[in-house]
């Protein structure tokens, strides 16, 4: 229940949830559903549900993972297709919310800048700026859940290239597309080779005179069919839910195996990759320098392109890939340091994300500020030393959503069982002794955005439960079948004073 603080007007809830994104409405639904009794709202810095799937509004957008798995377990994902076009993902996210009256619990374009933990008084204090009025909100919260994403969604980012001041023609970055961008029949050039860029070349190539993909180094990309037709068969004969059940857990099963088959057998692996490339784009195309990375796969997330349609485009002419370096930009496109010039009236720069930890939010416990690169992550959930704060972060191998609701059923259980002993308080204690694991970036991958914010992210451990396996059927077990008072997991019972009555 909602409760005021009469003093100063506070409102409070026994949780709040940052964000109304895919995860932030999967850990309403399992909050609301796990622990009934518990309070809770969902604070949501824009001006409608969605995050990511509203925010991106480029040609093509769509999932990099099939829905089957990016879906929610609660909630059969509707649609033939599995690999999903960003609006109707959008569609399933807000009808989910509606259907279970998520959507009521919202408060839209309040934007969290603070967060002040106080362990007397066994809560979390939020300064909030509703942009809506331009009034600004004190409200507080005995659990903090952060369903805020990885990324800025103020800025993405962009190299400093030499001369990009004297190109004539138009520069797009895919995170802010011009609503009225019109590319029809003009050269477009877009920067990158990630899951962004193989999105928009074949999209705009029918409407665009060319399009080209400029990359510095190849990415491994592997065509799969849009729709999944096991689901699609199994749904003619079964109830959809368990239809849905049976389709999720095979592709949970298959992910896991091929990552492991990959991770143990990368030679065998990149050359079945590249046969497969060299297959759809004929043998005279030069795979080897346009699509054959220096590294292995997984150590960067593999790009997904449903049912061969950036090879298609390619066949067609309507696509070309350049790999080589940018020189500078010139007045009528991109100078490379080979010494060809690609003109363009439109350069798109797909060069990637700028990460950013907890939506920018600043965190202070007992009025020290939080450094999260000092904190070590709890079964990928928690932060060392910071009490009554969980984080979602999905998986770098498989669908966000396959762990995002995990950690959504994990705080549920911390929650009950806090709620059961009469405990305010839980954090996590980082180990006493030294040299008991040695500790490792949190995420193992070598993209570029990754790099680029390394210092700005906590640790993980060598070992449980500080670890992170990166892997859905390990984590399942850690997360809901474990011990919630594990040792590790320090629970306080802390007296605090009455200030807080019932609405």
């Amino acid at each position: 229940m909602t409760t005021t603080d009469n003093a100063t007007r506070t409102e409070h809830f026994d949780v709040l949830i940052v964000g109304a994104g895919l995860s932030g409405i999967g850990s309403a639904y399992r909050l609301q559903t796990r622990c009934p009794h518990k309070s809770y709202a969902i604070l949501e810095g824009r001006d409608t549900i969605g995050g990511t799937w509203d925010l991106f509004r480029y040609p093509g957008v769509r999932s990099d993972s099939d829905m089957y798995t990016l879906g929610y377990p609660f909630r059969p994902w509707p649609n033939a297709k599995a690999i999903a076009d960003g609006p109707s993902i959008l569609d399933y996210i807000r009808e989910t919310a509606r259907e279970y009256g998520i959507d009521q619990k919202i408060r839209f374009n309040h934007k969290v800048k603070r967060a002040l933990w106080s362990s007397e008084q066994a809560r979390w204090t939020l300064e909030v700026d509703d942009s809506s009025t331009g009034a600004s909100h004190i409200l507080s919260c005995n659990f903090l859940f952060m369903c805020s994403g990885y990324y800025d969604y103020a800025q993405g980012y962009q190299p400093s290239w030499a001369g990009l001041e004297q190109f004539g023609g138009q520069i797009v970055h895919p995170q802010f597309w011009p609503e009225n961008l019109d590319y029809t029949d003009k050269r477009v050039v877009i920067i990158g080779s990630g899951a962004t860029a193989v999105t928009l070349a074949p999209a705009m190539a029918p409407l665009a005179a060319h399009v080209t993909m400029l990359q510095r180094s190849p990415t491994y990309i592997v065509s799969v069919p849009s729709e999944n037709a096991f689901a699609n068969r199994l749904r003619k004969y079964l109830p959809k839910k368990l239809a849905y059940s049976i389709t999720r857990w095979k592709q949970i099963l298959y992910g896991i195996f091929l990552y492991r088959m990959t991770r143990k057998r990368p030679d065998a692996t990149k050359k079945e990759i590249i046969r497969l490339v060299q297959q759809a784009l004929g043998p005279d195309y030069n795979v080897e320098r346009h699509f054959s990375p220096v590294y292995n796969p997984w150590d960067q997330r593999l790009c997904l392109v449903p049912d061969n349609d950036l090879f298609n485009a390619m066949n067609k002419g309507k696509v070309s890939v350049v790999t080589d370096q940018i020189e500078a930009f010139t007045e009528k496109g991109i100078r490379l340091r080979s010494g060809e010039h690609l003109e363009a009236d439109i350069i798109v720069s797909a060069t990637g994300l700028t990460m950013k930890l907890g939506g920018g939010v600043e965190f202070l416990v007992d009025e020290k500020p939080v450094h999260f690169p000092a904190t070590l992550s709890y079964k990928g959930t928690m932060f060392s030393e910071v009490p009554n704060l969980a984080s979602v972060f999905g998986y770098t191998n498989a669908s966000w959503t396959l762990k995002s609701d995990l950690i959504a059923e994990y705080v549920c259980r911390v929650l009950n069982y806090m709620g059961k002993h009469g405990y305010n308080i839980c954090t996590p204690q980082r180990p006493a002794e030294s040299g008991i694991f040695t500790e490792e970036p949190i995420i193992n991958l070598t993209s570029g955005y990754v790099q680029r914010a390394a210092d700005t992210l906590p640790h993980q451990g060598s070992k449980a439960p500080w670890k992170l396996y990166q892997n859905y059927l390990r984590d399942r077990a850690l997360l809901k079948l474990g011990r919630v008072n594990d040792g590790t997991l320090e629970f306080r019972k802390v007296r605090v004073g009455k200030e807080l009555v019932h609405r």
